[in-house]
């Protein structure tokens, strides 16, 4: 091996003045490496022509070529968007309902508010939230008036004279 070339180690030596690779060639500023295709005589499309266009009729049932548009090629497939985050208080909204009913409206309201202006996601958590406590809240008050109403009759009801017993 002759210390003058400089080839790699495994390449073969190249015979003194000659490069090692092809050179390129050279092409002028602004110019293509590859000349550039024939164009048609006379303005004549390069593709061939339409059915309609070479004196051919349109076949029954199908539309003219131009109701396609211009062919493009296939989109590429998006990537799914990421979902936006839940509310947090959407979510206990729901949760107090079934814990304690009245912390449930609270946390519904709130979260109802925030939810105009944040962007998140948890509408439908926030409205079921308040649903439910507002349901479970009137169930807890006519539960109450009715253990009322039934002490009520039973503190009426006792007899003043045990002597009859």
């Amino acid at each position: 091996m002759s210390d003058n070339n400089n080839n790699f180690p495994g390449q073969p030596e190249q015979p003194q003045g000659q490069p090692a690779y092809p050179a390129q060639p050279e092409q002028p500023y602004g110019q293509p490496a590859y000349p550039a295709q024939p164009e048609q005589p006379y303005g004549q499309p390069a593709y061939p022509a339409q059915p309609e266009q070479a004196g051919y009729p349109t076949p029954q049932g199908y539309p003219a070529p131009e109701a396609y548009g211009t062919q493009q090629g296939y989109a590429q497939p998006a990537y799914p968007a990421t979902p936006p985050r839940t509310n947090l208080l959407a979510i206990l909204s729901l949760v107090f309902a079934f814990v304690f009913a009245p912390a449930g409206i609270v946390l519904g309201h709130i979260s109802k508010k925030q939810l105009k202006t944040s962007g998140e996601g948890g509408a439908g958590l926030a409205t079921a939230g308040l649903v439910l406590s507002y349901i479970f809240t009137a169930l807890y008050i006519i539960g109450g008036i009715l253990m009322i109403a039934f002490y009520a009759f039973l503190f009426a009801n006792i007899p003043s004279d045990y002597s009859t017993y």
